[in-house]
């Protein structure tokens, strides 16, 4: 029986729509994963440079501090998981380091900007000199050894690598929160310009090192954070309880950092980049709170003495009285670990809709962030 050349059509379109949902069915077997940002993606590079991270910061799931400000996991410890990587080690870390499937270059308390202002010194431009640096070591060792040194073969990211590596950046908070104290909203509104410049000028100069892959994480409702609430009792709030201006420009820096990302796709051959609004998924979690089995989404589970104001995990003596923090008991049912970060649960319910595509653009799930085509 003669085939129809509709039928024929037909037959030839599914093939088609075949061989591209295979691909994209496909994983992308991301090698190494190199991250760049603030305390929300630091797993230890404040606590190696400059003082560790006390417990009971991590105790949840590493059993100890484990150098991050929460609980236990980060989103990024959630997206190496799902990655099937080893949890990150930082760069800055140099006691039983491996660099094998990748680094953390993210800081707490960094900035995008350099300023002084800056809770850290390692801001965005000085983690991606770091990560030239690293690369260029990394090169260096692998073309005097031939890449046979135990060293070469189970320490350091293969050269090829590089390339073929997801390059994931979350930082933006610090610069909007410090700005916010010293500033109108619109004064803050009318920095955000700068801030994302530099902010390209750091994706740039990974791209020029043979970055391709970007998975870019905009900010989160900082005007929600509990700390800052408390340190602004007169600031007007939104319908769910946040600082409405410093929402406003959380949401303003946001646009702005979409729309360069847009026209990065375009400067940049061969780059693929994924925009992830963090911001509906954490605002989400405020604005949903009872029904998704947190309490007060203001309130926090590790608090320091009583009226000291101490962060999580720190001690002071008064009057030859040890005072020291504490964390709740039923740490699953907070959002904010400490009032500034989340508990570990509230990183696994964002980072689930990050590696599931469903906040990202475009939405591809992190495991297929590699199918990207040029349109």
């Amino acid at each position: 029986m003669a085939i129809s050349k509709i039928t024929l059509a037909i037959i030839v379109l599914l093939l088609g729509f075949t061989e591209k949902l295979s691909a994209l069915s496909s994983s992308c077997n991301f090698p190494a994963v190199f991250n760049f940002g603030d305390s929300n993606s630091d797993t230890g590079a404040i606590s190696a440079a400059i003082g560790e991270v006390p417990p009971p910061n991590g105790v949840a799931f590493f059993g100890r501090s484990a150098g991050r400000h929460s609980d236990g996991r980060l989103i990024i410890d959630f997206i190496t998981e799902n990655l099937t990587l080893p949890y990150l080690t930082p760069y800055l870390d140099s006691v039983g380091a491996n660099y094998r499937h990748g680094a953390n270059f993210a800081t707490g308390g960094s900035c995008i900007r350099p300023t002084l202002a800056c809770f850290s010194p390692f801001h965005l431009g000085t983690q991606v000199s770091q990560f030239i640096h690293f690369k260029t070591r990394t090169l260096s060792l692998y073309n005097q050894t031939n890449g046979k040194t135990p060293f070469c073969k189970e320490v350091f990211a293969r050269p090829k690598d590089f390339s073929k590596a997801l390059y994931t950046l979350d930082i933006g908070q610090n610069d909007l929160a410090i700005g916010f104290q010293n500033m109108t909203e619109e004064q803050l509104k009318a920095t955000i310009p700068l801030i994302i410049e530099n902010f390209t000028i750091a994706l740039k100069l990974l791209y020029k090192e043979g970055a391709r892959f970007f998975s870019i994480h905009n900010t989160g409702p900082t005007g929600c954070l509990p700390y800052l609430l408390k340190a602004f009792p007169a600031i007007p709030r939104d319908p769910y309880g946040c600082l409405k201006p410093l929402n406003n420009v959380a949401i303003e820096f946001n646009k702005q950092l979409k729309n360069k990302i847009t026209q990065l796709k375009k400067e940049l051959p061969s780059s693929f980049f994924t925009y992830v609004d963090v911001y509906s998924a954490k605002y989400n979690l405020i604005t949903k709170a009872k029904a998704l089995g947190f309490i007060d989404p203001f309130d926090y589970c590790c608090v320091g003495a009583i009226g000291r104001g101490m962060g999580c995990g720190k001690t002071i003596f008064l009057n030859g009285t040890e005072l020291y923090s504490s964390s709740c008991q039923n740490r699953k049912n907070f959002i904010s670990w400490d009032g500034i970060h989340y508990t570990e649960t509230a990183n696994m319910l964002v980072a689930n809709r990050i590696l599931d595509g469903s906040i990202s653009d475009p939405p591809l799930p992190t495991q297929k962030a590699c199918k990207l085509t040029k349109k």
